[in-house]
């Protein structure tokens, strides 16, 4: 398992989201065709906890938060970046998603929550923001940005 291995995988998925809105209706897409006990979920999950293992994803932290950018925006990520983080009963900074983002939630201790979410897909509409939580135990979470936007805030 490599970062271009990863990649190839994201490459797949992505171009069935490019164009596409960042709504509800994506969630629900997404959730049906790629989510928990798919081929993609699984193969996702296991390539970030391999990459975390080899210490390549999520090779930086911040407090309980491990994170990282793991690919740019790019042709071939059809515009988006990827980044994972692994949280542990803990909330992340507060962000606005000036284009959107699109999470999967992979629990892996625990009935890790994120957002109030079980694990699956969670998308987030342009001009949305939170403060990423994660309850109730332990998740990694991939998010795609378009364009790699996003806007840390004091809120």
């Amino acid at each position: 398992m490599t970062p271009a291995f990863l990649r190839e995988h994201l490459g797949v998925l992505t171009s069935q989201l490019a164009g596409r809105a960042l709504d509800a209706d994506l969630d629900t897409w997404l959730n049906a065709q790629h989510g928990p006990g798919s081929p993609t979920y699984s193969a996702l999950l296991a390539d970030c906890l391999e990459g975390v293992r080899a210490g390549w994803l999520c090779n930086r932290q911040a407090g309980a938060i491990r994170y990282g950018r793991i690919f740019k925006p790019a042709e071939d990520l059809n515009g988006f970046s990827v980044d994972v983080v692994d949280m542990d009963d803990c909330v992340g900074p507060h962000h606005t998603h000036p284009n959107g983002e699109i999470d999967l939630i992979m629990p892996i201790e625990g009935e890790a929550l994120f957002d109030g979410r079980p694990e699956g897909w969670l998308v987030c509409p342009p001009g949305s923001s939170h403060r990423p939580t994660v309850s109730q135990g332990r998740a990694l979470v991939l998010y795609l940005l378009p364009q790699g936007s996003i806007e840390f805030t004091r809120a």
